[in-house]
């Protein structure tokens, strides 16, 4: 695997994300979303592999808490790491945004996922019934959180 090195999403880039979107989700985030995401000054940054885009993620920060909205890794790329790096330095913007805890949804049928979040550190806090739309009606959101406190 090549180094890996991220960059600020700007507008110019949505195109590659909505690509990379769409080949990992069947409910993706539209390009409106990304730019009000772009516009509204959230975290959202690309993760690259040497000089191929494999992912990107976006986190809303306000006051003592963060929001993982947004985290994909292009499907052929999954398996190797590059969310878990992804995970951590999203992360790490928090904490710099004097965040003292993170939220995010997951999908309750992404077991990979979620595995992931809880091998972070991320903790169960609840569910949301029928959250997603899904094939043939909706699915439910587990809500998780993880303390940026050391």
């Amino acid at each position: 695997m090549s180094e890996l090195h991220y960059r600020a999403m700007l507008e110019a880039d949505l195109d590659e994300v909505l690509s990379i979107e769409t080949a990992a989700f069947s409910h993706p985030w539209t390009r409106g979303i990304f730019q009000d995401c772009v516009r509204s000054e959230y975290e959202c940054w690309l993760l690259f592999s040497g000089n191929q885009q494999v992912g990107h993620t976006v986190l809303s920060a306000a006051g003592d808490e963060s929001h993982l909205l947004n985290i994909t890794i292009r499907p052929e790329n999954q398996g190797f790491g590059l969310g878990a790096a992804l995970l951590e330095f999203i992360i790490d913007r928090a904490k710099q945004r004097k965040a003292e805890v993170t939220f995010l949804e997951v999908r309750a049928s992404n077991e990979a996922a979620a595995r992931l979040y809880e091998r972070f550190g991320f903790n169960e806090i609840g569910r949301r019934r029928n959250y997603y739309p899904a094939a043939g009606g909706r699915e439910d959101a587990l809500v998780m959180a993880y303390s940026l406190i050391d």
